[in-house]
C-alpha cells in the first residue's frame, strides 16, 4: 500500500509538471533561460546586478528576465525531481520482479529522452516539433505511471474494475476513442506550439472565408526551415488557420467517439461502467468549455492552462477505462 502512494505521488507530480510546463510555454518564458540545463551558466536565477551583468555579457548581451527565467527553472526543478522519482519506482519494481517492471522501464526511458527534448527545445530555440514532442512526452509520462498503478492495484484488488460480460465491441470502441483523443492531442499541441490558438476567433468553426485559404502542406510540414528563433511562430496566416481548423473539427469528431463510448458505458451497467460514463462526460463537457473560454475570452492564461489540465485529465481517464473493458474480459 505504502508502494502505492508512491506512485499516487508520482502521478500528481507529473500533472504539476505538465501544467507548470504549459504555464511556462503560454507565458512565452520558454527561452527564459538561453542555456540547459542551468540558467545563464548559474544553478538558480542570476539575482546580483554583477553576476547579472556577467551573464548578459556571456550570452551575446542576452537580457535576462527573472520572472521567465524563474519559470523555467521552476519547471526544470519539477520535472528533476518527478525523474528521480520514476528512478525509484522502476528500481522497487524491478528489485520485487513485479509484473509491471517492463512499463517501468519503458518510462524511465521515455523520461531520460524527455530530458533530451527539454535540453533540444531550449538549443533549437523552440523548433515546434521539438517542443510538440516534449509535450506529447509529459502526456506518456503521466499515462504510463496510471498504468503501472492500475497494473499493481489489479494484482492487490482484483475485483475492483468492471465485473460482468463485456463484448469485445465496446472494447474496439474504446481503443478508437483513445486514438482520436491522442490524434486531438497531437493537434491541440501544434496549435499551441505554432501559435495558432487565435487565429479563429469565432464559433463553431472559422470566420470569413477561411475555406478558401487552407495550406496543409505548410500548415503539418515538421520542417519548417532554419530561423534564428521560432518563438511567437514562423508560418503564414493561412497555415496556422488550417491548423485551428483541423483542431476545432477534429475536437467534434473526438467529442462524438467519447460521448458515444460514455452511453454505452451507462447502458453497460455493470459495476463502475456508470461511474466512468459520468467521469468521461463531465471531464469532456469541461474540456470543450475550457476549448470555447479560450476564443471568447481571447486565450486567457488560466484558462489556457486549464485546458492542457482537461486534456491529461481526458487522457487518463480512457486509460483507466481501455483497461477496465480489457481487464474485465
Amino acid at each position: 500500500m505504502r508502494f502505492a502512494w508512491f506512485i499516487r505521488a508520482a502521478i500528481l507530480l507529473a500533472f504539476v509538471v505538465i501544467l507548470m510546463g504549459a504555464y511556462t510555454r503560454l507565458s512565452n518564458a520558454g527561452l527564459g533561460c538561453p542555456d540547459w540545463p542551468g540558467c545563464y551558466g548559474q544553478v538558480t536565477v542570476p539575482s546580483q546586478p554583477s553576476v547579472i551583468k556577467q551573464a548578459e555579457a556571456k550570452f551575446n548581451g542576452q537580457i535576462v528576465k527573472p520572472a521567465k527565467a524563474w519559470l523555467e527553472m521552476i519547471h526544470r526543478y519539477l520535472a528533476g525531481t518527478l525523474g528521480t522519482l520514476i528512478l525509484a519506482i522502476l528500481i522497487y519494481l524491478w528489485a520485487s520482479k513485479a509484473a509491471s517492471k517492463k512499463l517501468a522501464l519503458l518510462l524511465t526511458v521515455i523520461v531520460v529522452f524527455q530530458a533530451a527534448l527539454g535540453m533540444w527545445t531550449v538549443t533549437m530555440k523552440l523548433m515546434p516539433i521539438v517542443v510538440m514532442s516534449h509535450l506529447l512526452g509529459g502526456y506518456a509520462v503521466i499515462a504510463l505511471l496510471l498504468l503501472i498503478y492500475l497494473v499493481q492495484w489489479q494484482k492487490t484488488s482484483p475485483n475492483n474494475g468492471f465485473a460482468g460480460k463485456i463484448g469485445s465491441s465496446i472494447q474496439v470502441h474504446a481503443l478508437l476513442a483513445l486514438v482520436a483523443l491522442i490524434i486531438q492531442i497531437i493537434l491541440g499541441g501544434w496549435t499551441s506550439t505554432n501559435y495558432a490558438a487565435l487565429s479563429c476567433t469565432s464559433l463553431p468553426i472559422c470566420q470569413g472565408n477561411w475555406f478558401q485559404h487552407l495550406q496543409f502542406a505548410q500548415a503539418f510540414n515538421p520542417f519548417q526551415g532554419q530561423h534564428q528563433t521560432y518563438e511567437f511562430g514562423v508560418l503564414s496566416a493561412s497555415a496556422r488557420t488550417t491548423i485551428h481548423v483541423c483542431h476545432r473539427i477534429w475536437a467534434m469528431v473526438t467529442s462524438i467517439m467519447l460521448l458515444t463510448l460514455a452511453y454505452r458505458l451507462w447502458q453497460l451497467d455493470i459495476l463502475n461502467s456508470r461511474v466512468m460514463a459520468v467521469v468521461l462526460t463531465l471531464f469532456l463537457l469541461l474540456q470543450v468549455s475550457l476549448g470555447m473560454s479560450n476564443i471568447l475570452f481571447q486565450l486567457p492564461l488560466p484558462v489556457a492552462v486549464a485546458h492542457n489540465g482537461g486534456a491529461v485529465l481526458l487522457l487518463l481517464t480512457m486509460v483507466c477505462i481501455n483497461f477496465k473493458l480489457r481487464s474485465a474480459s
